[in-house]
């Protein structure tokens, strides 16, 4: 199979490296390849969300399997302006599309799963949504929609937001997450790629409280935590406040029961201490 990702980010360069070795050919796309670090065996492409170069264009034709991991923009998806005419032409290519839990809106904490109606009322996760309609459209229905919960692993976690004194314990009561860790995340763009089209939300076991998480961080690191700030008095961003404008317990039922998988990091906890061990933090 060849494998063609548009967008190599976290959660894609993670992929490679946990199952590049099942495809005979990678390639992939970054905004500027020359400040990506490279990964051996990815044949890199530059786009910024305007027209692709024949290059780029021929790379997808040949590709078996698309990965798409380019957050829409102001305008939508940039993506399906540049590639979608390709796309179409080829019904068999199978196209995974990293999308968010963040469509389901606010639940106030109540459970919700595939079949909730999303409620997106931010721009972003309205955008979100037009963007997995547009991939589901353009694959005729057989793109894999994966709804991805907040993103940790190497590198990002509370244990090294800690040990750079960036990490926050807001409190805002009610409120939960869901988390993934990027191993899990790779774990399940492959199930997707061997299923085939469906809509699976691909989060933890536990949504917690976000103090929860920085509370056992610093548990693990044997250091005091930072005190607790109200959410209402918080100087935060418009962007980080927005994050707290929704909670919900997100389901992964259909996400084991279709693709059979098993969470190496069902709750934050099996994932943070296996980052300790690994020696995030020290």
């Amino acid at each position: 199979m060849r494998l063609f990702i548009l967008g190599l980010g976290y959660s894609a360069r993670h992929f490679v490296v946990r199952h590049g070795g099942v495809f005979t050919h990678i390639a992939g796309t970054a905004r500027d390849p020359a400040k990506r670090e490279t990964i051996a065996g990815i044949e890199m492409h530059a786009f910024s969300g305007d027209e692709a170069d024949r290059a780029t264009l021929e790379r997808l034709r040949n590709a078996d399997v698309v990965l798409v991991s380019i957050p829409p923009g102001p305008l939508g998806d940039p993506a399906i302006a540049a590639f979608a005419d390709t796309q179409a032409a080829h019904r068999r290519r199978k196209v995974v599309y990293l999308s968010t839990i963040g469509v389901y809106g606010d639940h106030r904490g109540a459970w919700v799963d595939e079949s909730t109606p999303p409620q997106a009322v931010l721009d972003r996760t309205r955008l979100r949504l037009a963007a997995e309609q547009a991939w589901t459209e353009t694959t005729h229905g057989d793109a894999a929609i994966l709804r991805l919960a907040g993103i940790y692993g190497p590198g990002r976690n509370a244990l090294a937001n800690l040990r750079a004194g960036l990490a926050r314990r807001i409190v805002k009561p009610g409120q939960v997450f869901n988390r993934i860790h990027v191993n899990d995340i790779a774990t399940a763009i492959m199930a997707a790629v061997q299923r085939g089209g469906g809509l699976w939300n691909v989060c933890d076991d536990e949504p917690a409280p976000p103090q929860d998480v920085i509370a056992y961080a610093a548990e693990l690191m044997n250091v005091t935590p930072p005190q607790e700030e109200p959410f209402e008095t918080a100087e935060m961003s418009a962007m980080a406040r927005s994050f707290y404008a929704s909670s919900a317990r997100v389901s992964n039922a259909k996400l084991k029961h279709d693709l059979r998988i098993t969470l190496a990091c069902p709750t934050y906890r099996h994932g943070l201490d296996a980052l300790w061990r690994a020696g995030e933090g020290r």
